[in-house]
């Protein structure tokens, strides 16, 4: 008996949007961000897909994130903006602003924007890839409650603070760098844990900083005893962790303290009441701004085939660049559906009884 389910995107996009909309999310806003699940999944990155729609809903329900969007524009100059995201849904704080910025970078070149009191806001590609549609460079990051352990240390001090960066190729799939800074998200761990598998060595440390296998013992450092946690990227000092970890400090000053939100250990919980207040970090290029947007695409192509097609290691076929992988497996799934893992399927059909929505999947 298979453990996946095959579903059709757009049913299951439909199926979202009910359910936001029913908590009283404006049928747009439910649409930005049913978009940018469901975009998780057909990138191959369930992580972020609709697995966290059930996370969603709870703090809707609760009141804890605001249903209908509100932005308020804090500081803004020709080329840089400061939002308050009003503890609206991170997809529609970020959708909104990146759609700015990008305004603005058409007419002014580049335009850089920091975002407060937002909440999750998916993947950081999504926004990022936003800008290199439009033939533009897109940054896009954000920080996020902690859960990972400086090195050396044994207490979550850092989210897992993803960076991204979109650039448009001619003839080619943009390169999409869309990475964390700590070795994997927290999601990667709860795929491990529902799928009842070992996590593989250096991902993760437990209460007393000692790296671990299980899944259970993550999760529960993390949630529960706020001991252990997830590790940089890199792992251990010895292969280079501190990068990682300065990496994700940097995230940190460019979400966080540029802009006013919370850092670090002051970010909130999901499973708290209080207000995420978490931060991002957006930005868009004008290529035209320094040269000609062809000779540009065109250089591109040429230094990411030099390395497409550069010699292969024993026993390898291909070399990939950075979205590459993800840009394939979203033209399959266009094509075939999304499998969904069962325990995912089955907490959609438990959001659909909370919520009062069909479930026709």
């Amino acid at each position: 008996m298979s453990k996946e389910r095959i579903v059709d995107i757009l049913e299951l996009k439909e199926f979202c949007i009910s359910a936001f909309s029913k908590l009283g999310v404006p049928k747009e806003e439910a649409e930005i961000t049913s978009d940018v699940l469901v975009r998780a999944d057909l990138r191959g990155i369930e992580s972020h897909g609709v697995a966290r729609l059930s996370r969603y809903i709870r703090r809707l329900k609760l009141n804890q994130m605001r249903a209908a969007a509100k932005l308020t524009v804090v500081k803004e100059t020709p080329s840089t903006l400061l939002v308050d995201g009003e503890n609206s849904l991170g997809q529609v704080v970020s959708y909104r602003v990146m759609e700015k910025c990008i305004a603005k970078a058409q007419s002014n070149g580049t335009c850089l924007a920091t975002v407060k009191n937002s909440n999750h806001f998916g993947i950081a590609g999504y926004y990022a890839m936003m800008a290199s549609d439009k033939n533009m460079m897109g940054i896009s990051s954000t920080n996020a409650w902690p859960l990972v352990v400086p090195t050396f240390g044994r207490e979550p001090l850092l989210g897992t603070n993803p960076i991204s960066v979109a650039v448009p190729v001619a003839r080619q799939p943009p390169f999409v760098l869309d990475m964390a800074t700590s070795v994997v998200p927290i999601g990667k761990i709860e795929v491990y844990n529902r799928r009842g598998e070992p996590v593989p060595l250096g991902m993760a440390v437990d209460g007393k900083g000692r790296p671990t296998t299980s899944a259970k013992d993550i999760l529960r450092a993390v949630y529960d005893l706020k001991k252990g946690g997830l590790m940089p990227l890199g792992g251990l000092e010895e292969t280079a962790g501190y990068k990682g970890y300065g990496l994700a400090v940097l995230v940190d000053i460019l979400c966080a303290i540029l802009s006013g939100a919370s850092y670090g250990p002051n970010v909130g919980n999901p499973q708290d009441p209080k207000p995420s207040d978490i931060g991002h970090f957006f930005g868009a290029v004008d290529i035209e701004s320094f040269r000609p947007l062809n000779e540009f695409k065109e250089y591109m192509g040429k230094m990411t085939d030099s390395l497409r097609n550069s010699e292969k290691a024993e026993g390898q076929s291909r070399i990939y660049l950075a979205g590459e992988k993800e840009h394939e497996m979203e033209e399959e799934r266009r094509k075939n559906g999304i499998p969904l893992y069962y325990k995912v399927y089955e907490s959609l059909a438990e959001v659909a009884r909370d919520v009062g929505v069909e479930f026709n999947l």
